[in-house]
């Protein structure tokens, strides 16, 4: 065991010696912003900054930028102007959508899974390669949830991301195999790391060790091969144990207190994700993840069609697929799910019609991540690749595929990402583009199609009042609920407003009325059910005002009376709320009350 060294953070710059020139650079800004400047690009803002060099040869970062302006506010040389911040932060769009989206991954660690095409890197958990950018971040944070969570705040913070409100995604293998008391001690710490920032800084105090630093997989001919789960169980010492230190432990009632603070602090979860296999979600998984603090759950569902997965190997069917889904949805998940077009055994036709049964009653996830197979060396599909009995897409056939699946996609589901950020180094054969979405949208748009996923209708950093926007209500069925998605969307002929950009949206769930009396979790029993309410635009502060901004115009509230109404109509009783821990004081203010694992609201 031992202590991580933990390097300076740009956002650490000292000002101070600088006063000079911050006042300058901030007088500049200010003129051009008077002008209409709401942005300043690179050429912009660098025509400003060689007036004012860094130690009379080099220019300040737009962090530095940042911690200045800061230091001078601190310091009462100026007075705060949030639009400041807006206009030379770093990569706005981080932030486009209301939250700050914090990635952290578990460490390696065996996966019941078997998956042909699965990646094989044996420093990453399960499915990950050690060059993808979030995997690289996790490593070089030795896996350790508090360094991963409060090291990525930093970050944000430090290029003027608003960070009071995050959404936790946890990644990593089949999260449900994991031990419990590794699962507690692991969400625990991501909620101490965000109960901490920005003022108590204990990352000096963390102790880490990664066991599989610098492991490389040995490669060797298929028959030879060791499976990933054989070598890091060696390395481990042939036992479960060996994966964890002893301070990796954490119980129920520590997690609960970590989650208590998180209620009131300045920067808060609202929202958490965990991904996992469909087969591993039962009942009782379910009910645990819940009380973890999950409100959104990732599930492989790869493929629909029961011949395929098992030509790949995956361990599970349709049947398995849609129990996760109705499952979830009873306890108001969100609903996330991953496919795969190219698999082993699949052809474009049979993806495209895969595809379309993807939005049937057993199925209709709330987001989707298209993720094209990619031959990774060291995998059984690789072989298979070698031997001439796989064969990926070319070029054209990969964008037939999202050309007739992307516009299929509902208005009420988000297309999170198309096409997996794997590098071009790490992919053997097949498409190297990373920007094939852009690709296909470009052409799906050329041949007079729409794009009417959430992700491409979203409001963005556009500044928006309410008698610009107009309600839309998509009313669709499943197996187990009516569903309802409320929407507040731009209107059309809007001067300088784009069309049917949404600002605001409900997911509501009815579960049929049998369902509902019965329900395996009990607080939900009889209740409708919010399974998320989102509000699009800049993130704004807790509790702060900044006009034109949709995330304070009211319409979580508008849209939460709406779902009472439409809950009324249907003769529920009560409504229930997915919160998540960060949310649970904006829902008690609007007559929501605790109920065990929710918060739920008389009608």
């Amino acid at each position: 065991m031992q202590n991580i060294r933990i390097q300076k953070a740009e956002g650490t710059f000292n000002a101070k010696p600088y006063e000079k020139e911050m006042l300058g650079i901030l007088k500049n800004l200010k003129k051009e912003m008077k002008n209409g400047v709401k942005f300043f690009d690179h050429d912009a803002l660098r025509k400003i900054l060689i007036l004012y060099p860094h130690d009379k040869k080099q220019l300040f970062k737009r962090s530095q930028l940042i911690a200045g302006y800061k230091y001078l506010i601190k310091h009462k040389k100026i007075q705060g102007n949030p639009n400041i911040i807006s206009a030379i932060q770093l990569k706005p769009m981080r932030t486009q959508s209301g939250v700050a989206p914090v990635t952290v991954l578990t460490k390696p660690f065996p996966c019941p899974g078997k998956c042909i095409f699965c990646p094989n890197d044996v420093r990453m958990p399960k499915s990950y390669l050690s060059d993808e950018p979030g995997a690289q971040r996790a490593e070089r944070n030795m896996f350790d949830p508090y360094l991963q969570t409060y090291n990525r705040l930093l970050a944000f913070d430090a290029i003027g991301h608003n960070v009071e409100k995050v959404e936790l995604l946890i990644l990593g293998g089949t999260w449900s195999y994991y031990p419990e008391y590794y699962q507690i001690w692991f969400i625990k710490r991501c909620f101490d790391a965000m109960n901490d920032f920005p003022h108590h800084d204990r990352r000096k105090k963390v102790k880490v060790h990664n066991i599989f630093e610098g492991l490389k997989h040995p490669g060797g001919k298929a028959q030879k091969r060791k499976s990933y789960n054989e070598i890091i169980t060696n390395v481990a010492g042939g036992s479960v144990k060996g994966f964890f230190q002893e301070h990796e432990k954490a119980t129920w009632h520590e997690l609960k207190k970590a989650q208590k603070i998180n209620e009131t602090a300045q920067c808060r979860n609202v929202g958490l994700v965990i991904e996992t296999r469909p087969d591993s979600i039962t009942k009782k998984e379910v009910i645990k993840i819940r009380r973890l603090g999950a409100t959104k759950a990732q599930i492989g569902i790869q493929s629909l069609n029961d011949k395929v997965m098992k030509m790949n190997k995956r361990g599970h069917g349709q049947k398995e697929t849609v129990r996760a889904i109705e499952l979830l949805r009873l306890a108001g998940f969100k609903i996330h799910g991953h496919w795969m077009p190219n698999l082993y055994g699949a052809t474009t036709k049979s993806d495209i019609s895969d595809y379309r049964k993807l939005w049937g009653l057993q199925y209709s996830p709330d987001e989707l991540k298209i993720y094209p197979t990619s031959i990774i060396a060291n995998t059984e599909l690789y072989d298979l690749f070698k031997q001439g009995k796989y064969r990926p897409y070319s070029y054209d056939e990969l964008l037939s595929v999202l050309q007739n699946t992307i516009p299929q996609t509902p208005r009420y589901a988000r297309l999170t990402r198309v096409i997996r950020d794997f590098p071009s180094t790490d992919i053997v054969e097949g498409n190297k583009f990373t920007n094939f979405r852009q690709i296909a949208e470009k052409e799906i748009l050329a041949k007079g199609k729409k794009l009417q996923d959430i992700r491409s209708r979203e409001l963005k950093l556009l500044e928006v009042g309410f008698d610009q926007l107009e309600r839309e209500t998509i009313r669709y069925d499943t197996s187990v609920s009516t569903e309802y998605f409320i929407s507040y969307k731009t209107k059309n002929n809007v001067k300088n407003i784009e069309g049917d950009k949404i600002a605001a949206f409900l997911r509501l769930s009815l579960p049929k009325k049998i369902l509902s009396k019965n329900n395996f979790v009990e607080e939900l029993r009889n209740c409708a059910i919010i399974r998320e309410v989102h509000v699009y635009g800049k993130t704004v502060g807790i509790g702060k005002k900044d006009m034109g901004r949709a995330q304070h115009i009211g319409l979580g509230t508008r849209l939460t009376e709406l779902a009472c109404d439409i809950s009324k109509k249907n003769k529920f009783k009560k409504l229930a709320v997915i919160s998540a821990i960060g949310t649970r004081e904006y829902y008690r203010k609007r007559k929501f009350f605790d109920n065990g694992l929710y918060l739920v609201r008389d009608l």
